[in-house]
């Protein structure tokens, strides 16, 4: 996060929204992630549909980390992000990674969906979300799937209505998706071009004349005429329509017709089907009392804290070819003032740790909040994957809850020290806000040298080479 005009810090967000189409992954994360991007971003937010799931692979992923969720925890770990959380519905699929420094300021992380597909039974349709706090502003991510075929524009319009109408938050001051002062929107939309042939399409991409397009996109026309899509923003579509393609390759569907009960089959025509927009939460419209005092107030004391939402780019990457869809990446810079910028809790080391030796530690609570004596310290590796990724823990002191500011000591026995040294970090966790709610800066461990002379640490252990 850098620093903005006028004391405001600057957030970059990087969203992918893929249709994987049932496939495994195959390829490299890199490109999709763009993670040679300078400078890097402070949120990933991952969005895939049609993740394979037939019941015994979903039984499966309940079991142990689907393997997309897989490829990008192992892609993203190495380079500072850790999984804030992740959301499944059947085949829909929404993960959240954040730069480990911002882990403290991500608060009130909660998770939900809501079916659409099947009369909403199975959940092959409908939306997945996360809200949370960031540093003080509330933000949503949704990622849906709605309903497909040419003619069922009116149909997803709904969808997506009753998706934003139902889904609901246990959050006192934002429980719908749309009380959120920063909302995206994004996922198979499954929006088409109407009217226009395969022919005109195809010529229409082919040329790169892709504005041709644009008046009869579906979701471009529907949102002329409702006003809860017209609070939605979204960059121009200066990218070719991202289906549908035949699997490995950048050709569009060159499938042969088929038939069906006695019905002449059609080619899929090439639509923007997969889309990402954002949304900031309109100002209230003034009153008659308002009216009168308008004079006396500015846009500034009626927001003390805005939020500016800037597109800094919007494509797709025609590189993946496991699907018959590409993904569509979009990222943001957020201009924003923290509301707060201190942690919950403050924890920190004691003196050197070594392998082999007993350890301290010191924690402080900053800030009243739900702490719990089932809270516990996490000694985390540098790199670590998720909040339950850590080498080892203790539990937080059980006899009573601390008084602010506080200074609490805590021993750490040898036998939990790893044998092998190297950077950790300390992570207070939360049992009732289920997040990491303070980091230490990182420490070295200092490996311990008996165990290295009696070989009992091995020549490659963690994928760290001795």
């Amino acid at each position: 996060m850098n620093t903005g005009r006028g004391g405001t810090d600057k957030c970059r967000i990087h969203i992918v929204t893929w249709n994987v189409a049932t496939a495994e992954p195959s390829e490299d994360a890199t490109s999709l992630l763009q993670l040679d991007a300078q400078p890097p971003p402070d949120l990933y937010v991952i969005g895939l549909q049609e993740v394979n799931a037939t019941p015994v692979r979903f039984i499966t992923d309940l079991i142990s980390e689907d393997s997309w969720s897989h490829v990008f925890t192992n892609s993203l770990a190495p380079r500072g992000f850790v999984k804030v959380t992740s959301v499944r519905m059947q085949g829909l699929l929404l993960l959240l990674f954040a730069k480990q420094i911002h882990l403290p300021y991500i608060r009130n992380i909660q998770t939900t969906y809501t079916r659409t597909g099947v009369f909403g039974y199975w959940g092959n349709k409908g939306g997945v979300s996360v809200r949370f706090s960031f540093y003080g502003h509330m933000i949503c991510f949704l990622n849906c799937h709605l309903a497909a075929h040419m003619n069922n524009a009116l149909q997803r319009v709904d969808e997506f209505e009753y998706i934003l109408e139902t889904q609901d938050f246990d959050i006192y001051d934002t429980p719908q998706i749309r009380d959120h002062k920063v909302v995206f929107w994004f996922g198979d939309l499954n929006f088409r071009i109407a009217d226009h042939g395969l022919h005109f399409l195809r010529s229409s991409i082919n040329s790169g004349r892709l504005n041709l397009l644009w008046g009869k996109d579906q979701l471009i026309m529907m949102k002329k005429k409702e006003a809860f899509l017209q609070e939605f923003e979204e960059g121009p579509l200066n990218f070719k329509p991202t289906y549908k393609f035949d699997r490995n390759s950048d050709t569009y569907d060159t499938s042969t017709p088929k038939t069906w009960l006695g019905l002449n089959g059609k080619k899929r025509k090439p639509a923007w089907t997969d889309r990402i927009l954002w949304r900031i939460k309109p100002k209230p419209l003034p009153s008659e009392e308002d009216d009168e005092k308008a004079s006396t107030s500015t846009d500034e004391e009626q927001d003390e804290y805005p939020v500016l939402v800037t597109q800094d780019k919007y494509t797709s990457d025609m590189s993946y070819g496991v699907s018959d869809h590409k993904p569509v990446i979009a990222t943001f810079s957020l201009e924003l003032r923290k509301v707060f910028d201190t942690p919950l809790v403050r924890v920190s080391p004691v003196g050197i740790w070594s392998a082999g030796q007993d350890a301290l530690l010191t924690y402080s609570v900053l800030e009243d909040f739900m702490s719990s004596t089932w809270d516990w310290i996490g000694l985390y590796k540098v790199g670590f994957k998720t909040a339950s990724d850590y080498e080892t823990f203790v539990w937080v002191r059980e006899n009573e809850l601390p008084e602010i500011n506080e200074v609490i000591q805590i021993s750490v026995d040898k036998g939990q020290i790893p044998l092998l040294g190297g950077q950790y970090v300390l992570g207070y966790y939360s049992t009732n806000m289920q997040s990491i709610t303070g980091l230490s800066d990182s420490f070295q461990i200092l490996e311990s040298k008996h165990a290295v002379m009696e070989g009992l640490v091995p020549e490659d252990i963690n994928g760290v080479n001795k």
